[in-house]
């Protein structure tokens, strides 16, 4: 069993609420598509690293950022009211990107397939421009 298993259930618990409250509560319009992806407490469960994915351009991303980061306290406060922890965590909002990441990667997958990859060289330049891609 982790050590870290008070992190892991209190992320999860931080992730569905705040998924609840984004949808529910918040009712600024700059807030897009956007979805708690994970989040990442600390061993002294003092911060919370909240990762979120946006669907949109990378100018409406930033917006729905800067909204989430302004709308913290409020968050906090209301997280506060649904959990039964001593001390609610300060929220640190991050975007993550690892699901664009993985359907770009799924779209070079699809392309080699697509070309056959009947050479080698084929093969060995798709594999390359995917690990350009991934850096």
């Amino acid at each position: 069993m982790s050590k870290r298993w008070r992190q892991d259930q209190l992320g999860e618990v931080i992730a569905h609420e705040l998924s609840d409250l984004i949808r529910t509560r918040l009712k600024d319009p700059r807030v897009g598509f956007a979805s708690i992806t994970d989040v990442e407490v600390t061993q002294d469960i003092r911060h919370a690293k909240v990762f979120v994915s946006v669907m949109g351009s990378e100018e409406e991303q930033r917006e729905t950022l800067a909204t989430l980061e302004h709308a913290s306290g409020f968050l906090r406060h209301e997280l506060a009211q649904r959990l039964t922890v001593r001390h609610t965590p300060d929220l640190l909002f991050r975007l993550d990107t690892s699901i664009e990441r993985g359907t770009h990667v799924l779209g070079l997958i699809n392309q080699v397939s697509a070309a056959g990859a009947s050479t080698p060289a084929a093969a060995e330049e798709a594999q390359s421009a995917t690990a350009e891609k991934a850096k």
